[in-house]
């Protein structure tokens, strides 16, 4: 327990400084009415020396803590545009842009209906999981889940895949092709965030790009997946509107839990059974 603690303080001391520098650096660069605001990784720097901040070996940390773990200082989000949100975009070799989006980060909505999964997990695998994000990636595996929710036939290619586009590096947690009766192809690119971390925007618009990279004659649908209270599982799917906004796609968040086969009742069976088929993925 005392060590959770003095972890917690770490981070909470860390976000303070980190706020400290993303704040400056973002005041030096914006201008009044803008939607855009640009900054480098050597900004950073110069600004940590002269406020005396002690920053991390790995630069980058700084930004993921405002991307996935905390949210911005009061002065950044007095500067959003009306009905916007600043979301930290990568926008070439070692520099940034602030953006205003309509959406920055995803977060699971409360009392969406849950469905329950017969849970196919191998025993081993619950057993010796790692982390929430690779013990959230193998349930999805183990289950199927992707195709429950797509409707598509989907088949995992690579686990953690990286890639450069014209903006920077990006990684994708793992990815998927499938198929749908049809006889069309798709790449699912997936992140997963356990714990308490955020779904950021910015995941899904590299993953986007990856795709139209990588996979230019698949239909890309990236999701992302997120664990809730109770082990229920989130999945999201998104648009895209070819800039910066991503958005969730309409009826595109649906919760799951997996239980084993006893707790789910003949009743619970035939709610399922006059549900309307969801359309598949297009």
């Amino acid at each position: 327990m005392a060590s959770k603690r003095r972890l917690a303080k770490a981070s909470t001391i860390a976000a303070t400084r980190y706020a400290r520098l993303i704040e400056r650096v973002f005041l030096d660069n914006y201008e009044e009415g803008a939607h855009s605001v640009e900054f480098s990784r050597e900004e950073l720097s110069e600004v940590a020396k002269s406020l005396e901040i002690a920053l991390p070996k790995n630069l980058g940390d700084t930004l993921y803590t405002f991307r996935y773990r905390v949210g911005l200082p009061l002065a950044i989000l007095d500067c959003q545009p009306e009905g916007l949100e600043w979301a930290i975009f990568p926008n070439g070799p070692s520099r940034y842009r602030f953006a205003a989006v309509p959406l920055a980060t995803v977060a699971p909505r409360q009392g969406l209906t849950v469905t329950k999964i017969p849970d196919a997990t191998p025993g081993l695998i619950e057993r010796y999981a790692l982390n929430d994000e690779q013990a959230l990636l193998a349930k999805l595996r183990y289950n199927r889940l992707l195709d429950i929710y797509t409707g598509v036939a989907a088949y995992p290619l690579q686990s953690h895949l990286r890639t450069a586009v014209a903006e920077g590096q990006l990684e994708t947690d793992e990815v998927y092709v499938g198929v749908d009766e049809r006889g069309a192809n798709y790449v699912f690119p997936v992140q997963a965030k356990g714990g308490s971390d955020h779904l950021s925007v910015v995941q899904i618009w590299q993953d986007f790009k990856m795709c139209a990279k990588k996979f230019p004659g698949l239909i890309a649908r990236p999701v992302a997946a997120q664990f809730m209270a109770g082990e229920t599982i989130a999945l999201f799917s998104f648009e895209w509107d070819g800039g910066d906004a991503i958005t969730v796609a309409p009826g595109g968040e649906r919760h799951y839990k997996l239980v084993a086969s006893e707790e789910l009742s003949d009743a619970e069976l035939g709610v399922y059974a006059r549900r309307p088929l969801r359309r598949r993925a297009r």
